[in-house]
């Protein structure tokens, strides 16, 4: 048993936290949010993760998670300290060290013995050395500290901790070394590996892997564009380049762009990376723009449908899908911000449906968007049913339902949900990504 702190209570830092505690370690978590920390210590999940809610409640009421808003409480007995702070953008794409350095220092001030400081947070290469040196500004006794990247999906967090493809350790140290892969070994017994690397490796593999998922998307939202020109059917493409074993099936679904709190934030903040080392970065450059130009890939097609934004003013349209992706209510770089701040700037009406997301989408749009308490409740009388998120239970509606509630039987899909030709059969106009449109 380890006792560990967690330093952030936000996706990364309140999964990892009670995926320890789950595994028998005795976990505080730490966050300046009082209120937050309250909600924490009254058993109330502030995320929505599937699967996080039961082993929070059980690892609450076994007493082996904790909550508090003082760093000092939560050093005193822990070996580890794990950083899972927001690293934001700044303007210039470059990561935002000062929660992280912040902290750092005031771990200097409080401590009294050997721990591991462990970042968690994505941060930039080289990022290990600040953290050291702003500790030992203050601290009279030996520490370490780890680069130990997360590689968490939004949807899937909790899996992807309790059973991870890997897990990445970046020390110099072997005696931090051995306190992670202890800390580590119940959750790769299934014979998944702990790789060991240098700081700087480590801190880079979050970036690469993050931005070559990025790449993969937008070289098949590209893909997907063209297929729209030449008449191909990207599904086809899709099926045929995906089962090349070199190339795989994994992200080469085309839609409206990525977005979230990773992707965007880590592409820009390799770029910049790049650029403070004199080094070019081509590639990403170009799938950080095809991404912002995807984003209003929907909204050209409606535009072009109603030949122009002058006829758009007064149509009323109903939106599924609010969060960046199913199975989350985050909304940071969510395509479907882009979506409705375009058609209401054009005089449209929305009517929006998400299961999980829409107090966040409210908090910044207010009541300029009416928001559905239920998926079909939003398409009574609108000109046309928009989807951005591809959640589950948009798959297989009632289709008769869908067309009695529409003003007109005409779908724009930004996801590929529905099969092209059932909608053909189905009596829809359908525009989608990629594939042949289907007109009535």
């Amino acid at each position: 048993m380890k006792h560990v702190a967690v330093v952030g209570t936000g996706y990364v830092g309140l999964v990892a936290g009670t995926c320890f505690a789950e595994t028998g370690n005795q976990v505080i978590c730490v966050d300046i949010d009082k209120a937050k920390v309250e909600k924490l210590r009254n058993n109330v999940v502030t995320i929505y993760e599937p699967g996080l809610e039961v082993l929070f409640k059980r690892n609450l009421r076994e007493k082996r998670l904790h909550f508090t808003t003082e760093l000092a409480e939560a050093m005193e007995s822990c070996d580890i300290i794990f950083l899972a702070l927001p690293t934001p953008p700044g303007e210039d794409g470059s990561a935002d060290l000062k929660y992280v350095l912040g902290v750092a220092k005031e771990i200097g001030k409080l401590i009294k013995s050997y721990k591991v400081v462990v970042n968690k947070s994505t941060v930039p290469v080289g990022t290990a050395d600040k953290v050291r040196a702003a500790i030992a500004e203050h601290a009279t006794c030996d520490f370490d500290v780890v680069s130990n990247p997360e590689f968490l999906r939004e949807g899937v967090a909790v899996d992807d901790f309790l059973k991870p493809d890997r897990v990445v350790i970046g020390s110099s140290s072997e005696r931090a070394t051995e306190v992670m892969q202890q800390l580590y070994e119940p959750f790769v017994r299934q014979g998944n590996p702990i790789l060991v690397m240098d700081e700087r490796s480590a801190e880079m593999t979050k970036y690469a892997a993050n931005s070559m998922l990025a790449l993969r998307i937008s070289f098949m939202n590209e893909i997907a564009n063209l297929c729209d020109k030449v008449g191909a059917n990207v599904d086809m493409v899709r099926r045929g380049i995906g089962t090349d074993f070199r190339i795989g099936k994994h992200f080469l679904y085309p839609g409206v762009g990525y977005g979230g709190s990773c992707f965007p934030k880590d592409v820009k903040a390799l770029i910049k990376t790049a650029q403070d080392y004199e080094y070019n970065f081509q590639i990403l450059k170009s799938v950080e723009c095809v991404n912002e130009s995807q984003k209003h890939l929907l909204v050209q097609k409606i535009e072009a449908y109603y030949g122009g934004r002058e006829h758009i003013a007064g149509k009323k349209f109903a939106m599924w899908g609010l969060s960046f992706k199913p199975n989350t209510d985050d909304i940071r770089e969510a395509p479907s911000l882009v979506v409705i701040h375009a058609l209401l700037e054009m005089g449209a009406e929305i009517v929006a449906y998400d299961p999980e997301a829409m107090g966040h989408v409210k908090q910044i749009v207010g009541d300029k968007v009416t928001f559905a308490s239920l998926a079909e409740d939003a398409l009574n009388d609108a000109d046309a049913l928009i989807i951005v998120t591809e959640w589950n239970e948009f798959r297989n509606p009632d289709f008769n339902s869908v067309k009695k509630r529409l003003k007109h039987h005409l779908i724009f899909d930004g996801r590929n949900v529905f099969d092209n030709h059932k909608m053909k059969e189905l009596g829809f106009e359908y525009y989608s990504i990629g594939r042949p449109t289907c007109q009535l």
